[in-house]
C-alpha cells in the first residue's frame, strides 16, 4: 500500500510539472532545490568536502556557488524528465542541439558496438532520451529503485523511443550481447564502487575505486568508446548533447594492466568535462568513500 501511495504522490507532481511551461516550472523547482539545499546539512557536507578534495584551488565562495547550483541543476533536470513524455523529434528543435555527433556516427559504422562514457555530469536522463529521438536508440546500466511501481514508471519514460535498460545485477552479460549485436549502451561511471567491481585509479588526483567493467567488455570485444553529456550551455540558453572523440585504449598483452589503465583513461576523460562544467556535476555523492587499504575515510 505504502508503495503505491508514493508511487501516486510522484506521479501526481510529475505530471502537474509536465503541463506547466518550463520557465514556470523551473520556477517552482528553484524554490525546492533552494529549500533543499538549506535543509540538507549532510548533503551539502558532501559536496563541501568534494570540492575542497577536488578543486582546491578555487575560492570558498566560488566552490558555494558551485554546489547551490548543482541542487538547481537538479531541480531542472526533475522538470525535464517530467516534460519528457510530450517530447519528440520536432518539439526539441531549437532548445537542444548535437555537437560532435559525427564521433558517434563514426564509431557505431564500425559494428562492433558503441560503449558511451558518462556519468552524473548535466542533464544526463535528457541524454539518452534525446539519443533516442534522434534515431539512435540506446541501453542504458541502472539501478533498479526500490519502489517496483516508480521503477516502471520510470523506466517507461526512459523507454518511450526504443531505449532499453540493462539492470546492475545483470549488467556484464547484457553489455556483452549489446556489444556483439553491435548496439549502444551508456554507462555512468562517475560513482563509488567496491573491489573486485572496483579498481583503484586516479580521479581529481585522489585514488578513486572506480567500476572496471566498460574497460574489460571495451577490450575483449573492440567496441567503441566515447565520451557523451547533456549540458545546459548558459550563453545558448539550451542544452547541448555533445560527442567527444572515441578512446584509444592501449593493447599490451597484458590484460589486467590494460583494464587498469583503460579505467585511468576514463577517469581523465570524465575530469576534463566536469572541470569545464564544474557547476553541473554531482557533487553530493561521497565519490571517494571506498579506500584503499590502510587509509582513512574521506567523509
Amino acid at each position: 500500500m505504502q508503495e503505491r501511495i508514493e508511487y501516486w504522490l510522484v506521479v501526481g507532481v510529475a505530471r502537474t510539472l509536465g503541463r506547466l511551461p518550463r520557465s514556470l516550472a523551473r520556477l517552482v523547482v528553484r524554490a525546492l532545490t533552494f529549500a533543499l539545499y538549506l535543509l540538507l546539512g549532510r548533503l551539502r557536507r558532501v559536496g563541501e568536502r568534494n570540492l575542497s578534495l577536488a578543486l582546491p584551488e578555487i575560492p570558498k565562495p566560488e566552490r558555494t556557488r558551485i554546489l547551490r547550483h548543482v541542487f538547481r541543476n537538479l531541480g531542472w533536470q526533475l522538470v525535464e524528465f517530467c516534460r519528457m513524455p510530450r517530447y519528440n523529434a520536432q518539439n526539441t528543435q531549437g532548445w537542444i542541439r548535437t555537437e560532435g555527433l559525427e564521433h558517434y556516427l563514426a564509431a557505431q559504422a564500425r559494428g562492433k558496438g558503441v560503449l558511451v562514457l558518462t556519468g552524473h555530469l548535466g542533464a544526463w536522463e535528457l541524454s539518452s532520451f534525446y539519443h533516442s529521438l534522434m534515431g539512435h536508440p540506446m541501453g542504458m546500466v541502472i539501478r533498479r529503485l526500490d519502489n517496483r511501481f516508480l521503477d516502471e514508471y520510470v523506466n517507461g519514460i526512459r523507454c518511450l523511443h526504443g531505449n532499453r535498460v540493462l539492470h546492475k545485477d545483470d549488467f556484464a552479460r547484457g553489455l556483452l550481447t549489446a556489444m556483439r549485436a553491435g548496439q549502444t549502451v551508456g554507462i555512468l561511471m562517475d560513482t563509488n564502487m567496491t573491489p573486485p567491481q572496483g579498481v583503484f585509479v586516479r580521479f581529481f588526483g585522489i585514488e578513486a575505486c572506480t567500476a572496471s567493467g566498460l574497460a574489460r567488455v571495451a577490450l575483449k570485444t573492440g567496441a567503441a568508446v566515447l565520451p557523451g553529456f547533456v549540458l545546459w550551455e548558459a550563453k545558448e540558453r539550451q542544452y547541448v548533447l555533445h560527442f567527444g572523440p572515441e578512446l584509444d585504449f592501449a593493447r599490451t598483452g597484458d590484460n589486467e594492466a590494460d583494464i587498469l589503465a583503460a579505467t585511468q583513461q576514463c577517469n581523465d576523460v570524465l575530469e576534463v568535462w566536469i572541470r569545464r562544467y564544474p557547476d553541473q556535476w554531482l557533487w553530493i555523492h561521497r565519490r571517494w568513500k571506498t579506500r584503499p587499504v590502510g587509509e582513512p575515510g574521506l567523509y
